[in-house]
């Protein structure tokens, strides 16, 4: 099996449902396991068979810029995006954790989505 991750990519970004997340923001960490067949770039030591993962952080940087209500939403527009425009991968794996939610009277680490598609 062979895949590329992108592990812990951080991001302050403007997303939630109450107008006060959206105004003050959030730190949001981003995941991702990418399956896709880089056995040629092993040989040949070619980015054009591979996948360039700066191109890769980039889309994520520009979608976790888009502000959203749910970080179900924002995970599915990452996955779309990286579909459309990556077509040689296979399988992707996100996993997308907001840190410190406001959450009424408890003291929570982090909510977070996880999408295999």
């Amino acid at each position: 099996m062979q895949f590329l991750e992108l592990k812990e990519m951080v991001f302050h970004a403007h997303h939630g449902v109450m107008e006060q997340e959206r105004k003050v923001g959030n730190t949001y960490v981003l995941d991702l396991k990418i399956h896709f067949d880089f056995y040629k770039a092993v040989n040949t030591d070619n980015l054009n068979d591979s996948i360039n993962y700066i191109s890769i952080y980039e889309l994520v940087k520009k979608e976790m810029a888009v502000p959203s209500h749910l970080i179900e939403n924002i995970a599915g527009r990452i996955i779309r995006r990286i579909q459309i425009d990556f077509p040689k991968i296979k399988q992707i794996e996100l996993r997308l954790a907001k840190k410190n939610p406001p959450f009424g009277g408890g003291d929570i680490k982090e909510v977070a989505v996880f999408i295999r598609k």
